[in-house]
């Protein structure tokens, strides 16, 4: 990836995360960039193409550091999956938390026509698929609605950090998680 494509990438996901994707127009993202619009629109065709590249990008990175996580500090299928919001809390709790990509996307784009709505639903089914591969990897019966019960979790947690850092959304996130997590294990 060319270092000013890159540059641009970085700088609109920071720009979008810290004062939203509407209120962010190309101007400021390309004066922040230190760059021109016909630069931006070189490697991005228009604006929404962009937003669909960082919410990639950002889901992407996200998902590939709590499978590191995860891979790299247990072997066992259950303790991945009990680990989970052990992962995720250390991640919102870290000074450069700004929210989930997909979540803040969908708000500003509630439209289902949207193609970043479209995306940002679709990464959300993706992080839930990935719970319920956790979940049927460590022999859960109920590997789908353990995995919708464990998304809602998140989505609601990180959604409720969001607005109010430190409103303690997640610790009992974490708490509720590891109910249903033994409860589903049990059955």
């Amino acid at each position: 990836m060319s270092p000013l494509r890159e540059k641009i990438l970085s700088t609109a996901s920071h720009l979008f995360q810290t004062q939203g994707i509407n209120s962010t127009g190309v101007d400021t993202i390309v004066a922040a960039a230190g760059t021109t619009k016909m630069t931006l629109y070189k490697y991005f065709r228009s604006k929404e193409n962009l937003i669909l590249e960082v919410l990639e990008e950002g889901h992407k990175d996200f998902q590939a550091w709590l499978s590191e996580k995860l891979n790299s500090n247990t072997s066992q299928p259950s303790e991945k999956l009990q680990k989970l919001f052990d992962f995720i809390e250390e991640w919102v709790t870290s000074p450069n938390f700004r929210g989930m990509g997909f979540i803040k996307a969908s708000a500003e784009f509630p439209s289902e026509d949207s193609p970043v709505h479209q995306l940002s639903s679709e990464q959300s089914r993706q992080f839930k698929q990935y719970i319920s591969s956790l979940a049927h990897e460590a022999n859960i019966q109920d590997a789908e609605g353990l995995a919708l019960q464990l998304s809602l979790l998140f989505e609601g947690a990180v959604q409720a950090e969001q607005m109010i850092r430190g409103s303690g959304a997640m610790t009992y996130a974490k708490k509720a998680a590891k109910i249903l997590i033994n409860g589903a294990a049990t059955h």
